[in-house]
């Protein structure tokens, strides 16, 4: 089969589905999104609406009688879609389960059935759990997260190795850093500057401040798993994405207010970590994915500046 054939990506209208998408049709790639559109928005995709190769069809996961044809003669599946975020999960451990685990596994049987022979999934630095080393490498162990959207994370991650060595299907995961981009709906940026409009003298800041970890811009996080597919075929490839520096919290609540005029006093909950499920450090090792030839363009540092900038330009339009 051809890897220029038709490409599925699930939670293809979400802040980096929208981007892959982009990448993929400019590969040349037909791209059948697949989303229900609970976080991702139908206008990330208005820039592709022209093309001829892609396709949209709102399809809950959890129903694969909904999309299943939509795998068909497919060369590939990107699973991105799923709860996005981890206080959720804690508040209602079946979200994850739901939304995470056995979605995975019915995309994964609908790849199954239909003979596509690639699955790629979008997983997260978060089932390392408290790592004891930093850099934390992709052979670290036992991985132990502290939250539902972790566990999710982990039991996915399990169930394409499975399917990997029982079904012959090429796996690629990828463990992020926190990725950043101007479509986010929930993250240190996002909450810093939803505090700030609703309450402009005041931000309020879980945690100590000290936590730290790695910023990874949405294009870039992209760019990664194209070229880690393209060049890594073991039969299940894990890769972690993210800088090989790390930014505290405190220094972004500061980048945050000195954007927005620099009056606002910063407070401080106190902890070490801002919310249950929190891995307040976070530096992940990239030597594996440098090796096949990709790097983060920006520092986290410079990828927070980037988007500080970039979200007060789209709030002012």
């Amino acid at each position: 089969m051809s890897d220029d054939g038709p490409v599925v990506v699930t939670g293809g209208a979400g802040a980096i589905g929208h981007i892959l998408v982009g990448r993929l049709l400019e590969q040349g790639h037909p791209v059948r999104v697949i989303d229900n559109f609970s976080s991702g928005q139908r206008d990330h995709l208005d820039a592709f609406r022209s093309n001829p190769k892609l396709s949209v069809v709102t399809a809950d996961l959890r129903r694969p009688e909904e999309y299943r044809d939509q795998f068909q003669g497919a060369v590939s599946v990107w699973h991105l879609a799923a709860n996005p975020d981890i206080r959720l999960g804690t508040a209602d451990p079946s979200v994850d389960l739901d939304q995470g685990t056995m979605t995975t596994f019915r995309v994964l049987e609908a790849a199954r059935t239909t003979g596509v022979p690639k699955v790629r999934f979008s997983s997260s630095s978060v089932v390392y759990g408290y790592p004891t080393v930093f850099p934390t490498p992709e052979e670290y162990g036992p991985l132990l997260p502290q939250s539902q959207y972790g566990a999710a994370k982990l039991a996915s991650e399990a169930l394409l190795s499975a399917f990997a060595h029982s079904y012959g299907i090429e796996a690629h995961i990828f463990r992020f850093a926190n990725i950043i981009g101007p479509r986010m709906t929930h993250g240190v940026l996002y909450d810093f500057f939803e505090k700030l409009r609703a309450e402009p003298g005041r931000l309020e800041v879980l945690g100590d401040g000290r936590q730290a970890k790695s910023y990874l811009r949405t294009e870039d996080c992209v760019e990664a798993m194209l070229v880690a597919a393209d060049r890594a075929h073991a039969p299940v490839n894990v890769f972690n994405l993210g800088t090989n520096d790390r930014i505290s919290v405190r220094e972004i609540a500061e980048k945050v207010v000195h954007a927005h005029g620099g009056r606002a006093r910063i407070e401080y909950t106190g902890g070490s970590t801002g919310w249950v499920g929190d891995i307040p450090q976070q530096l992940l090792a990239v030597e594996k994915i440098r090796a096949v030839g990709w790097s983060a363009s920006r520092t986290s540092a410079e990828a927070i500046d980037f988007t500080i900038a970039e979200l007060l330009r789209a709030r002012a339009g």
